[in-house]
Protein backbone atom coordinates (compact mmCIF):
# COMPACT_ATOMS: atom_id res chain seq x y z
CA UNK A 1 0.00 0.00 0.00
CA UNK A 2 1.15 3.54 -0.75
CA UNK A 3 2.10 5.87 2.05
CA UNK A 4 0.39 9.18 2.56
CA UNK A 5 0.40 12.05 4.96
CA UNK A 6 -2.74 13.52 6.46
CA UNK A 7 -3.11 17.27 6.71
CA UNK A 8 -2.18 18.92 9.98
CA UNK A 9 -3.97 22.26 10.38
CA UNK A 10 -1.65 25.15 11.13
CA UNK A 11 -1.91 28.91 11.29
CA UNK A 12 -0.23 29.12 7.88
CA UNK A 13 -3.57 27.96 6.43
CA UNK A 14 -5.56 30.56 8.34
CA UNK A 15 -7.16 33.32 6.30
CA UNK A 16 -8.05 35.14 9.50
CA UNK A 17 -11.83 34.89 9.20
CA UNK A 18 -13.11 32.49 11.86
CA UNK A 19 -16.08 31.28 9.82
CA UNK A 20 -13.89 30.49 6.80
CA UNK A 21 -11.08 29.01 8.90
CA UNK A 22 -13.60 26.75 10.67
CA UNK A 23 -14.99 25.64 7.31
CA UNK A 24 -11.48 24.99 6.02
CA UNK A 25 -10.74 22.91 9.14
CA UNK A 26 -13.86 20.83 8.45
CA UNK A 27 -12.70 20.30 4.85
CA UNK A 28 -9.28 19.21 6.14
CA UNK A 29 -11.01 16.80 8.55
CA UNK A 30 -12.99 15.36 5.63
CA UNK A 31 -9.81 14.75 3.63
CA UNK A 32 -8.16 13.17 6.66
CA UNK A 33 -11.26 10.98 7.07
CA UNK A 34 -10.73 9.76 3.52
CA UNK A 35 -7.10 8.96 4.28
CA UNK A 36 -8.12 7.12 7.45
CA UNK A 37 -10.32 4.82 5.36
CA UNK A 38 -7.67 3.94 2.77
CA UNK A 39 -7.34 0.17 3.15
CA UNK A 40 -6.33 -1.01 -0.27
CA UNK A 41 -9.58 -2.98 -0.37
CA UNK A 42 -11.55 -1.45 -3.24
CA UNK A 43 -14.89 -2.72 -1.95
CA UNK A 44 -14.57 -1.12 1.50
CA UNK A 45 -13.14 2.08 0.02
CA UNK A 46 -16.04 2.30 -2.43
CA UNK A 47 -18.54 1.81 0.41
CA UNK A 48 -16.95 4.58 2.46
CA UNK A 49 -16.78 6.96 -0.51
CA UNK A 50 -20.43 6.27 -1.34
CA UNK A 51 -21.35 7.00 2.28
CA UNK A 52 -19.56 10.37 2.57
CA UNK A 53 -19.26 11.94 -0.87
CA UNK A 54 -22.67 13.56 -1.19
CA UNK A 55 -22.43 15.09 2.28
CA UNK A 56 -18.96 16.36 1.41
CA UNK A 57 -20.18 17.90 -1.86
CA UNK A 58 -22.98 19.71 -0.03
CA UNK A 59 -20.51 21.04 2.53
CA UNK A 60 -18.14 22.26 -0.19
CA UNK A 61 -21.03 24.06 -1.92
CA UNK A 62 -21.93 25.82 1.35
CA UNK A 63 -18.30 26.77 1.88
CA UNK A 64 -17.87 28.12 -1.64
CA UNK A 65 -21.13 30.07 -1.36
CA UNK A 66 -19.92 31.58 1.93
CA UNK A 67 -16.63 32.70 0.41
CA UNK A 68 -18.31 34.06 -2.70
CA UNK A 69 -20.86 35.99 -0.65
CA UNK A 70 -18.09 37.64 1.35
CA UNK A 71 -16.25 38.50 -1.87
CA UNK A 72 -19.35 40.02 -3.44
CA UNK A 73 -20.25 41.99 -0.33
CA UNK A 74 -16.75 43.44 -0.14
CA UNK A 75 -16.45 43.94 -3.90
CA UNK A 76 -13.31 41.80 -4.13
CA UNK A 77 -11.87 42.30 -7.61
CA UNK A 78 -10.69 38.68 -7.89
CA UNK A 79 -14.20 37.33 -7.35
CA UNK A 80 -14.77 35.98 -10.86
CA UNK A 81 -11.42 34.16 -10.98
CA UNK A 82 -12.13 32.66 -7.56
CA UNK A 83 -15.66 31.61 -8.56
CA UNK A 84 -14.29 30.03 -11.75
CA UNK A 85 -11.80 28.00 -9.67
CA UNK A 86 -14.63 26.84 -7.42
CA UNK A 87 -16.73 25.80 -10.43
CA UNK A 88 -13.82 23.90 -12.00
CA UNK A 89 -13.28 22.03 -8.73
CA UNK A 90 -16.95 21.07 -8.48
CA UNK A 91 -16.95 19.86 -12.09
CA UNK A 92 -13.90 17.68 -11.40
CA UNK A 93 -15.53 16.17 -8.30
CA UNK A 94 -18.77 15.55 -10.23
CA UNK A 95 -16.70 13.78 -12.91
CA UNK A 96 -15.11 11.55 -10.24
CA UNK A 97 -18.56 10.76 -8.82
CA UNK A 98 -19.93 9.90 -12.27
CA UNK A 99 -16.97 7.62 -12.98
CA UNK A 100 -17.43 6.02 -9.55
CA UNK A 101 -21.15 5.47 -10.13
CA UNK A 102 -20.38 4.01 -13.58
CA UNK A 103 -18.23 1.40 -11.84
CA UNK A 104 -14.88 2.64 -13.11
CA UNK A 105 -11.75 1.81 -11.15
CA UNK A 106 -11.59 3.86 -7.99
CA UNK A 107 -9.03 4.33 -5.25
CA UNK A 108 -9.75 6.39 -2.20
CA UNK A 109 -6.09 7.34 -1.93
CA UNK A 110 -6.04 8.99 -5.37
CA UNK A 111 -9.18 10.97 -4.56
CA UNK A 112 -7.87 11.98 -1.13
CA UNK A 113 -4.58 13.12 -2.70
CA UNK A 114 -6.46 15.18 -5.29
CA UNK A 115 -8.54 16.87 -2.57
CA UNK A 116 -5.53 17.48 -0.35
CA UNK A 117 -3.52 19.08 -3.15
CA UNK A 118 -6.43 21.21 -4.32
CA UNK A 119 -7.50 22.39 -0.88
CA UNK A 120 -4.01 23.28 0.31
CA UNK A 121 -3.12 25.05 -2.92
CA UNK A 122 -6.44 26.88 -3.02
CA UNK A 123 -6.19 28.05 0.60
CA UNK A 124 -2.52 29.00 0.32
CA UNK A 125 -2.88 30.96 -2.91
CA UNK A 126 -6.41 32.02 -3.82
CA UNK A 127 -7.95 32.36 -0.38
CA UNK A 128 -4.95 34.32 0.90
CA UNK A 129 -5.55 36.83 -1.92
CA UNK A 130 -8.97 37.77 -0.68
CA UNK A 131 -7.84 37.75 2.94
CA UNK A 132 -5.08 40.21 2.07
CA UNK A 133 -7.70 42.37 0.35
CA UNK A 134 -10.09 42.14 3.32
CA UNK A 135 -7.34 43.18 5.74
CA UNK A 136 -6.60 46.14 3.51
CA UNK A 137 -10.21 47.38 3.49
CA UNK A 138 -11.12 46.48 7.08
CA UNK A 139 -11.39 48.93 9.92
CA UNK A 140 -9.78 48.12 13.28
CA UNK A 141 -12.34 48.54 16.04
CA UNK A 142 -11.67 49.72 19.60
CA UNK A 143 -11.36 46.09 20.81
CA UNK A 144 -8.58 45.50 18.29
CA UNK A 145 -10.63 43.29 15.98
CA UNK A 146 -10.97 43.95 12.29
CA UNK A 147 -14.37 44.33 10.71
CA UNK A 148 -15.64 45.54 7.39
CA UNK A 149 -18.41 48.06 7.09
CA UNK A 150 -20.22 49.36 4.03
CA UNK A 151 -18.18 52.56 4.25
CA UNK A 152 -14.94 50.53 4.19
CA UNK A 153 -16.06 48.88 0.94
CA UNK A 154 -17.25 52.20 -0.51
CA UNK A 155 -13.94 53.88 0.29
CA UNK A 156 -12.08 51.01 -1.40
CA UNK A 157 -14.19 51.49 -4.54
CA UNK A 158 -13.35 55.18 -4.62
CA UNK A 159 -9.58 54.61 -4.66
Amino acid sequence: MQTFQTIQWSQTFSVGIKLIDDQHKTLVDMVNGLYNHVTGDETSERLYFQKVIHQAVQYVKVHFATEEKIMLQTRFHGYQEHKTAHEAFILKVVEVIRDFEAGKKFTLLNFANFLKDWILTHIAIMDKQYFTYLKKVATRKADGKLSITNSDVQEQDDT
